[in-house]
């Protein structure tokens, strides 16, 4: 067994072979080309936090995390304290000896509440003062496979660390690892790919902290500590901020950024359905969240939905993203249950990944968003953005939100990248960040109410 956890109900997507079906030709280009303008981005740190080639090309290839036991912890957990370190293993980045790159397996909180485990990765200088600063940085990683884990990527040879932590570090790293800054990159899906799953996103990503916390015995009373995540990243990062003051009042969260903002998961599917680029998000979401919530997708969809949530059930963003042009979540269930929006269980959920029902952020918080169109950066809502920071405002938190203007979901990275990196070089240093709640109005959430 992997972890404490509720006895899981029948999950269509774990039961079948990984197919591709359905899936049109000619799909994967407009998906590479999206994957190949974000790399430009995320490529900003490959020279300096690489994993050595030699050893992704000459050593054995890495375990994947579902059959790595580095990954698997078969003792009590309930008696444990969330963020309490397990297990530890070093991993080299020889292209630059003076970064110490170590993983760790800690016990957190699944979304059902139950004890569980995941893994982070964690990054300090070898040499330098005590750090002081932890930076977690939340990678949209979108994925519902271990294979899409930022802490398997790391070792695979897939990809750098420079290229996992990609744009949101560069800013930070260069000066701040030697000077007290810690990374930390949270597997904030669990070990189980439970994607889009906002509590358990947040618990782990809280637990990440402590956990690093833990590793370097640092105090957390004065180590201040960064939150930033965009698009699937934001998940996490949000229900963190909301969910810290009850959940880890410990931790002393300095700020935090979140860009690209899936507010209310209804209002997004709506958006994205038909989409002839987004539409895969819907399967996905849909795997991802009847895992979290233990729900029995098979129930509910038609034979079509069944292959195809199979076909895509250990899959990343980027292998399913412009592949499936016009899809709607209508031919994904039986007639009876087109209209998921009234299905009770499905209501239940949706309405519990509505982001501010979780609480209110005691740390400053920046938000970017895009708006292509007249709703949002063609997967986010913009007005739900919005009505967010509007409510956070409200209940009396400081909140900075910057609109991107005529940016799609991509094109917004770069400005959101710049302005996150600003607030929090500013709220970690302790320095005041800026209030924007004069200048947030309300932005009157479309759709029907669930």
């Amino acid at each position: 067994m992997r972890s404490s956890r509720p006895a899981p109900m029948a999950r269509p997507s774990s039961a079948r072979p990984h197919s591709r079906i359905g899936r049109p030709a000619g799909g994967g280009r407009r998906s590479a080309a999206f994957l190949a303008g974000t790399a430009v981005v995320l490529s900003t740190l490959t020279g300096v936090l690489s994993v050595s080639a030699q050893r992704s090309v000459a050593a054995t290839p890495p375990l994947l995390p579902s059959v790595d036991p580095f990954y698997t912890y078969y003792g009590p957990l309930a008696s444990i304290a969330p963020g309490t370190v397990l297990k530890s293993r070093p991993v080299p980045a020889a292209s630059n000896p003076q970064l110490e790159v170590t993983q760790v397996l800690y016990r957190t909180t699944g979304e059902l509440g139950h004890p569980t485990v995941t893994v982070a990765t964690v990054v300090r200088a070898v040499s330098g003062p005590t750090p002081t600063q932890i930076l977690s940085y939340q990678e949209a990683y979108d994925g519902l496979g271990p294979k899409c884990e930022p802490s398997y990527k790391l070792q695979s040879g897939l990809g750098s660390l420079g290229q996992v932590t990609g744009y949101l570090a560069a800013g930070l790293l260069t000066g701040y690892l030697s000077s007290g800054l810690v990374l930390v990159v949270p597997d904030y899906e669990g070990v189980h790919q439970q994607w889009t799953a906002g509590q358990e996103a947040g618990y782990e990503t809280l637990d990440a902290a402590r956990a690093a916390e833990n590793l370097l015995k640092l105090a957390p009373a004065t180590t201040r500590v960064g939150l930033v995540g965009y698009s699937g990243g934001a998940i996490a990062t949000d229900y963190a901020t909301e969910l810290a003051p009850r959940y880890a009042p410990g931790l002393d969260l300095a700020g935090a950024a979140e860009g690209g903002v899936p507010v209310d998961f209804a209002h997004v599917l709506r958006y994205v359905n038909g989409s002839p680029y987004w539409s895969g998000v819907i399967p996905m979401a849909l795997v991802g969240l009847g895992r979290a919530f233990q729900l029995p997708l098979d129930k509910y969809l038609s034979t079509y939905g069944e292959s195809l949530t199979s076909a895509i059930a250990q899959d990343c963003l980027g292998d399913v993203a412009g592949h499936y042009p016009g899809l709607t979540y209508q031919r994904l269930f039986k007639p009876r249950y087109r209209d998921i929006f009234a299905v009770p269980a499905f209501r239940r959920i949706f309405a519990k990944m509505v982001m501010g029902r979780a609480g209110t952020p005691h740390t400053p918080v920046f938000i970017g968003e895009g708006v292509s169109d007249g709703t949002g950066d063609g997967v986010m809502v913009a007005k739900d953005v919005e009505d967010l920071a509007h409510e956070y405002c409200r209940r009396g938190a400081t909140v900075e939100l910057r609109l991107y203007k005529g940016l799609d979901h991509n094109q917004a990275v770069a400005p959101f990248v710049a302005d996150a990196l600003s607030f929090l070089a500013k709220a970690l240093r302790g320095e005041p960040v800026p209030n924007g709640c004069g200048a947030i109005g309300t932005g009157g959430s479309p759709g029907p109410p669930l």
